[in-house]
């Protein structure tokens, strides 16, 4: 009898193990946790910058710090092989109207880089127009930059002692549209890109790019004469095609960075 009673204690304490592991496992009472969010979360300051005359020691002028800015461009050697890279000597952030289109017998920047604003939190109201002088390319190769480069895009030679802002020798973008990037603190751009290339005559093509934003810094705090920074950097592609270079040598696609300093010294 001893033993049968302690075979059904046995069973009553399996059975009330199995459920016990069961009601564990199906929580039918508890509430699931909420979900996690795949939302990014973006925090944006109130930064506002505004192009001056460009008078130097006016702190209230921002101007384009072009001696540590730079404009890149990149593509597919032979469409397919490695990287062929270069940057621009000449740029600046003007909207060129006819007028500006000209020769210039000058060393340095013929315009001011005055075509730009910046609002970090409102991108309708940022804009800004820039160009690039076609035939300053330097990939590092000086037969190349004044040779085949020249002829697969068209670009006059350089003249010295003089900047070409002709049609045949500047590509210029000028933004139609800033927005903000929902997955980032970044900016969407939505820009016109306008160059002859080797057309007969300059040609307009609608390309988009991102835009990040290098926070204002100040530098030599505590000295008697800190001044800010802050940085803006434009990434985009185009198909050369568009503007009629055929060569093989490089790949239809064209990938630019341009990394624009300001400050207000």
């Amino acid at each position: 009898m001893k033993l049968l009673s302690n075979k059904l204690l046995l069973l009553v304490l399996v059975f009330a193990s199995i459920y016990g592991y069961i009601a564990s496992c199906t929580h039918k009472d508890m509430a699931l946790p909420a979900a996690s969010s795949t939302t990014p979360v973006i925090t944006r300051g109130t930064g506002v910058f505004l192009p001056g005359i460009e008078t130097a020691g006016d702190t209230t002028q921002w101007k384009m710090d072009q001696v540590h800015s730079s404009v890149l461009w990149s593509g597919n050697y032979l469409e397919e092989a490695g990287l062929l890279t270069g940057r621009f000597n000449m740029f600046g952030l003007n909207s060129l109207p006819n007028a500006a289109k000209q020769l210039y017998v000058t060393g340095g920047q013929p315009v001011k880089d005055t075509s730009w604003a910046f609002y970090e939190n409102d991108p309708t109201k940022t804009y800004f127009s820039g160009y690039v002088q076609m035939n300053t390319s330097n990939t590092g190769e000086p037969g190349r930059d004044g040779g085949c480069y020249l002829g697969y895009t068209s670009a006059p030679k350089i003249v010295t002692g003089t900047q070409n802002l002709t049609d045949s020798n500047v590509a210029i973008i000028r933004t139609t549209k800033v927005e903000f990037d929902p997955q980032s603190a970044g900016y969407i751009v939505t820009m016109v890109m306008t160059w002859q290339g080797l057309l007969s005559a300059p040609h307009d093509t609608t390309i988009n790019g991102t835009l990040s934003y290098i926070k204002r810094a100040t530098i030599g705090a505590g000295t008697a004469k800190p001044y800010d920074v802050f940085g803006l950097q434009l990434n985009f592609k185009f198909n050369c095609r568009s503007f009629g270079m055929t060569t093989a040598e490089i790949s239809d696609i064209i990938t630019v960075q341009a990394n624009m300093n300001f400050n207000n010294r």
